[in-house]
């Protein structure tokens, strides 16, 4: 049996999941906007988020888990009244996709599963990967042909990066790894050669 890596705190995680057996998980633009209501509601308590894009049947975020006393247990919510013994990240993480899918399902009359059982997770522990990471996910739209450049796709976390209005994403520390924003948009601008972070791009 495969072993998942745990999702430890104050470390930095790419995290994937794709819908189950690779159907869409996302068919409208309300079902994009409900995903990132429910991101903000289960897993910014626990998480400081980088980068994130939403694709029809997978998406891609690039998180840091926070150390046990940055997280402030009033603002934890469960899928229980009944309060945790310990705070785990990665059930914050069940919680999102059993409350999502719950919705999707509601709301498009289906039923059973809708992501994989178990989402990947791979540890992210170089500044350098940390960067090339940012610029994959961000490209993933190119990458699968929905768009030509990565500034026209909606549902990522590209623009709000280069934008001046308020987000809960770590931006000035995005900002400062590439040195600027026009260092930023130059470098997404540029062809990469990912085949040096291949360890740490988990999408199937």
């Amino acid at each position: 049996m495969e072993t998942r890596i745990p999702l430890l705190h104050g470390n930095y995680y790419h995290i994937y999941n794709r819908g189950n057996n690779g159907i869409d998980v996302f068919f409208e633009p309300e079902n994009y906007y409900h995903f990132l209501r429910l991101y903000a509601k289960y897993i910014e308590p626990i998480a400081e988020t980088f980068a994130w894009c939403l694709m029809k049947n997978h998406f891609h975020i690039l998180v840091r888990i926070k150390d046990k006393e940055e997280i402030i247990a009033s603002e934890l919510t469960y899928t229980t009244t009944e309060t945790p013994k310990v705070i785990e990240p990665f059930r914050q993480f069940s919680h999102l996709f059993n409350a999502y899918t719950q919705a999707i399902n509601k709301r498009h009359h289906r039923t059973g599963s809708l992501f994989e059982a178990n989402y990947e997770r791979k540890l992210v522990s170089s500044e350098k990967y940390f960067q090339q990471l940012i610029y994959y996910i961000h490209n993933n739209p190119v990458h699968h042909g929905f768009v030509k450049q990565m500034s026209l796709y909606p549902w990522s976390s590209y623009d709000s990066i280069l934008s001046e209005k308020p987000t809960m994403l770590k931006r000035a520390k995005v900002i400062a790894l590439y040195s600027g924003k026009e260092n930023f948009r130059t470098y997404h601008n540029e062809v990469h050669n990912l085949e040096e972070i291949s360890d740490f791009i988990i999408e199937k």
